[in-house]
Order: structure tokens, then sequence, then C-alpha cells
């Protein structure tokens, strides 16, 4: 089975499931215009108003439509320079924060390997509405299990390749993330790996979502979690001016 993605998914999953922010900034576009109109404001205010809410609320919409409907994302041909030989990988953790889009196309992508996906989506701890609404759209990976942040379900040294995809950073404490860290470090072969993909708290993510890079965390606090979690050898690679692909080993 594997998950067909619609025209321009990316762009309409980011507008659907974030859709209390663009209704709050147009309620507060519309007020500040009311209030700027009758106070008869110069026009020039007026037009510096509407075009810093047009930035704001378009922006995010355009840079998600390059980056998860037109940059390849989804094609997974990014990650061919980080594995040697496809033949090779027989284990495999997708590890999601309660939306999956990706372990059908990993499954397509590896198709004689066997991939386990795991979900650690807590609804006490993750209550923003934004994954609360992905949750009732995803497509659930047969078998997909629940876990915690502290535990991964299996054996020392027992998978080759575990996949991060724009989830780690919805574990918000730096120490909780270094637990789990850790515990995919645990489960990883000698020669296994780690494929973080992660929008930065950098300039090009401020420029494209304003307070909203806040949500992403910088380049200096991933590569000091994955030392304290015990990798050696952390690389970081731009997929994109808006995502970085992180190859961790032990």
């Amino acid at each position: 089975m594997v998950a067909n993605r619609k025209k321009f998914q990316g762009v309409l999953n980011i507008l659907s499931f974030n859709r209390h922010f663009y209704v709050i900034g147009f309620l507060i576009l519309v007020t500040l215009i009311t209030i700027i109109t009758n106070l008869k404001l110069p026009n020039l205010f007026l037009w510096f108003v509407i075009g810093v809410f047009a930035y704001g609320l378009v922006t995010p919409l355009l840079v998600s439509a390059y980056v998860y409907d037109f940059s390849g994302y989804y094609s997974f041909k990014w990650l061919q320079p980080h594995i040697n030989n496809n033949a090779s990988v027989k284990k495999i953790v997708n590890i999601n924060a309660g939306f999956d889009e990706t372990s059908f196309i990993i499954k397509n992508k590896f198709p004689t390997s066997e991939i386990k996906v795991f979900d650690f989506y807590d609804k006490k701890q993750h209550t923003e509405p934004a994954i609360v609404r992905a949750r009732k759209v995803t497509t659930t990976y047969p078998n997909t299990q629940q876990i915690t942040t502290n535990k991964i379900p299996l054996k020392d040294k027992s998978t080759d390749l575990v996949f991060l995809l724009s989830a780690a950073h919805e574990i918000r404490c730096n120490k909780e993330k270094q637990v789990f860290l850790t515990e995919c470090k645990r489960i990883c072969k000698e020669d296994g790996k780690i494929i973080m993909v992660e929008h930065l708290r950098d300039i090009p993510n401020f420029l494209a979502f304003s307070v909203g890079f806040t949500h992403f965390f910088s380049k200096k606090t991933w590569k000091n979690t994955l030392l304290k979690s015990g990798f050696t050898k952390i690389e970081e690679v731009k997929f994109t001016p808006f995502m970085s692909v992180f190859t961790c080993n032990n």
C-alpha cells in the first residue's frame, strides 16, 4: 500500500492544521484597518500594516509549498547521498510525533527491508491544535506502536536506519530530547545511522515563518543534544535553505 499525495497537499496541510493562526491574524488585521481608518491615519501607514500581515500570513504558505510540494522532499531523492547501499539496509525504524506521511514512502523506497513505525505523541504533553488536527487525518501505517520518548521497545544494536522526519522538534524539553536520542542511538547497529530532518531556528526560517521559527531549534542546540546523546559523527547538510538533514553515526 502507498499513501498517494495530492497536489499542493503540503501547503494545504499547513493551512488546515494551523487555521486558527490565520483566523486570528485576519481578525487582527481587520481590527487594525478599522482603527487606522477611523483615526484617519496616512494611507502609507495603512498599506504598511496590510503588507506586514500579508507577508506574515502568505510567506509561510509559499515556503511550505516550496519545501513540501516542489522540492522533492517526499520523493526521498535527497536521501541517496546519505545511504551507501539500499540493499544493505535490512531493518528500518521510522518515528513520528502523531502525523505520519512518510512510512509508506519509505517502505516503497526500501521494499525488501523490515520497517517498524513508532509514534511518541502524548495527548497530555502535545496539546497544540495543529498536532491534534493532523492526527485526525493521518494515514496510520500498519502495526504502528505508541511509545514514550524514554523507551523504544527494540533490542540494542538491532536497527540499520532510524528516520526522524520533522518530528523530533515536537519534544520541547532539551533533556527529554537527549533521552530520546540516546534511545535512538541504543537501537542502532555499530554501522547504523539516524537520519533526522528539521527546520532550524535560523535566519531563512525567520524570514519564512517570522515568530513561528521559535517552534524550531537551532543547529547548535541539535548538535549539542546529539553529542550529549553519545553520537560522535554528526553531519548537517542543507536540503533547501529551510531544512537540514542531520546524519548521525555511532
